[in-house]
């Protein structure tokens, strides 16, 4: 509220002005109630997380003064202390691949250190990038997560077990030779 209308109501009162008195007290409960309407707006405004974490998508600065609608995505916050590790996998080894499996993960980030995972799902949907289909495979980090941040790459390999060193060379081949004629056959 601003002290000028308090003055000049307090000396309407005093001066027994009742009508300009009633002008400017009206004036004085509008300003409170304004008052009160911004202050319960920014109480709701207020956006709190329910764990500690990084935002790593969502900028506020483009959404200033634009209305905001129930549902709508403005951030998105990763934990610091539980990360995911989503591996893009090759239609052609995700066959190989099953929950608990084990593997090693290097980043670009960290290059001195080795990271070991375990599989915790294969999602059953392909997503076609650079021309080629991959697998999206979940994976949990074992042990501390140390200096990991949201958004880092890097290259992980999981132990399917072992093969002989001609089934590993003539693999690819053969699966290319198998779909192939395949195609060709009625």
């Amino acid at each position: 509220l601003a002290p000028e209308q308090l003055r000049r109501l307090r000396q309407a009162q005093a001066q027994h002005d009742w009508a300009s008195a009633g002008v400017l007290g009206a004036q004085v409960e509008q300003a409170a109630a304004q008052a009160a309407g911004v202050a319960d707006r920014l109480q709701r405004s207020r956006l709190v997380a329910p764990f500690d974490g990084l935002v790593v998508s969502g900028d506020l600065r483009q959404l200033v003064g634009a209305p905001v609608e129930q549902g709508r995505l403005l951030f998105e916050i990763a934990p610091l202390d539980a990360f995911r590790v989503t591996l893009q996998v090759d239609e052609r080894d995700v066959a190989a691949l099953a929950a608990g499996q084990r593997g090693e993960l290097a980043l670009a980030g960290l290059p001195g250190e080795r990271l070991r995972f375990t599989v915790r799902q294969v999602t059953p949907v392909a997503v076609a990038e650079d021309g080629r289909n991959f697998f999206r495979v979940e994976a949990q980090v074992d042990g501390g997560v140390g200096r990991l941040r949201p958004g880092m790459e890097g290259v992980g390999k999981v132990l399917v077990g072992e093969r002989p060193l001609l089934w590993i060379w003539a693999h690819p081949l053969l699966d290319w030779l198998r779909l192939g004629w395949w195609r060709w056959l009625p």
